[in-house]
Formats: C-alpha cells, structure tokens, sequence
C-alpha cells in the first residue's frame, strides 16, 4: 500500500509491504506496535524504538506527540490524495483559522494574545494531557483574533481554543 505522509510543509511517500516500508524509495525494516486502548505507539525501525503518542484528528490527520513536541501530519492513501487533487479538497481555507485542543488537557499557560501576529511555529498554548506538557504551534501565519481559554481551565478535545483572523497572512 502507498501512502502520501506530509509533515511541515513537506510530502514524503510511503510504500509499506509487511515489515519493508520504502520511504521516497529507500527501505527500512519497521514494525508498529500499539499499546490496545491508549494512543501510545512503538515504532521499530531498524532495530531502533522510538514511542510516542498518535491519535487520529479524521479525514487523513493525526496529531503525533513525541520528545515534548506536538506535531500534526497528514498521511493519505493514493486513491485519497487523488480524489483531493481532483476535488480541490486541499485548496487554501477562506474563512477564519482555529486552533483546536489535540485532546482533552488542562491549560497551564497561554502564550498568545488577540492581534498579536504570529508565524508558523509559534508557541500560542501550554497544553498538560496524559502528564505531559505540549506546547501548541501556530500552523501557518496570522493574527490572533480571541482567546476562547485561559490557563488553569480544562478543555475537551477539539474544542476551539484561539481564533485567527481571515486566512494566513
């Protein structure tokens, strides 16, 4: 099965067949083992373990927690990114910009304020889920328009935490 795995900006492709993983044509030895009923992962690549939290946001986006750093990709089977292209699925959003929580956590610090204008890779929330503290990035440029938490709440997963103006700058 091949797959389109994009991350910050950058697509890489995936061919996975049993534990042979090709990725943009060089192969791996890779198997990945799930602990049932939490969205910790082990991933054996080469004879080397790496873990880290993953939990699946739909439609072809996870978000990935690992070393303290919150990271969301895009992973899309061929049929998928095809059907996108066609579609125009991936085209740039027109209307405001959310920052949503990854998982249900308690905010211990907010970075951002409203107009403050920031670039991808910014620190916007201090977020403490599974005894963890991650730090939530601006994806893409913009301006801060409303802070909808404060530090010290509990929010809910997918509950819209900063909203930003219009489209990225």
């Amino acid at each position: 099965m091949k797959y389109l795995v994009t991350l910050e900006g950058r697509t890489w492709e995936v061919a996975v067949a049993g534990n042979t993983v090709s990725v943009n044509g060089k192969d791996f030895q890779a198997e990945l083992r799930v602990l049932e009923g939490t969205p910790l992962r082990t991933l054996i690549l080469d004879g080397r373990a790496f873990s880290f939290a993953m939990e699946s946001g739909g439609h072809g986006g996870w978000t990935v927690l690992a070393d303290g750093e919150r990271r969301e990709l895009e992973v899309l089977d061929e049929r998928a990114a095809q059907l996108r292209a066609l579609s125009g699925a991936g085209a740039a959003h027109a209307g405001p910009l959310v920052l949503r929580a990854p998982m249900p956590g308690l905010v211990v610090r907010v970075l951002a304020e409203p107009g403050q204008k920031v670039v991808e890779g910014t620190g916007l929330i201090i977020l403490e889920a599974m005894k963890m503290e991650n730090q939530l990035k601006a994806a893409a440029p913009g301006v801060v328009e409303r802070i909808t938490t404060a530090a010290g709440r509990t929010v809910e997963k997918g509950e819209v935490l900063i909203t930003f103006l219009g489209t990225p700058l």
